[in-house]
């Protein structure tokens, strides 16, 4: 077991935290929910049947402990709101992770403020697909839904987005190009 899970943890462990960072949007947060992934990992790994792939076996649990974790907060609505908007949030390091060399493009930095107009299953989607780049049957696995709800789900999360640039771009007198969020 040890084996295996050392080699669950080198392969997909910067993914299972860039997913939980872009969930909670703190750091230090994304890592304590990382440790309890692997928690899980290491006490389900004998139930893990193989009919998916360990990826998205692993996006599960992250998708559930990110959930649970809302869940003890004192309210989810307002907890989610509060850990996505990017004007409360500072994150500080000596070397930069991956997201946030990205956040730093205009377009980016759009697109993520915009993911709070968006609801919780609408962000997963939109991170599990678009960041993660999971594909439809990847990312209806990892959500224990069905490939036609992720297409719906991702329907609406990107029609949402698109109103929400278009609106921000209008109104901040920004790039006048029609906004594209495409996959």
């Amino acid at each position: 077991m040890d084996s295996v899970f050392n080699e669950l943890y080198t392969k997909y462990h910067q993914d299972v935290f860039q997913f939980l960072f872009y969930m909670v949007k703190n750091k230090e947060q994304a890592e304590d929910l990382v440790q309890d992934v692997y928690i899980r990992v290491l006490k389900s790994y004998q139930k893990f049947e193989g009919k998916s792939s360990e990826k998205t076996w692993l996006f599960s649990i992250a998708r559930n402990v990110a959930i649970d974790s809302f869940r003890k907060q004192k309210s989810l609505k307002q907890s989610i709101i509060e850990k996505f908007d990017l004007s409360k949030q500072q994150i500080k390091d000596d070397h930069p992770i991956p997201e946030e060399l990205a956040i730093l493009k205009e377009e980016v930095q759009l697109i993520y403020r915009c993911l709070e107009y968006c609801t919780l299953d609408q962000k997963m989607v939109i991170i599990l697909r678009y960041i993660q780049e999971l594909s439809i049957a990847e990312t209806a696995d990892a959500l224990e839904w069905t490939e036609s709800k992720v297409k719906t789900t991702q329907h609406r999360a990107l029609k949402v987005l698109k109103k929400h640039m278009s609106e921000r771009m209008a109104k901040e007198g920004t790039v006048s190009e029609k906004v594209r969020v495409e996959r």
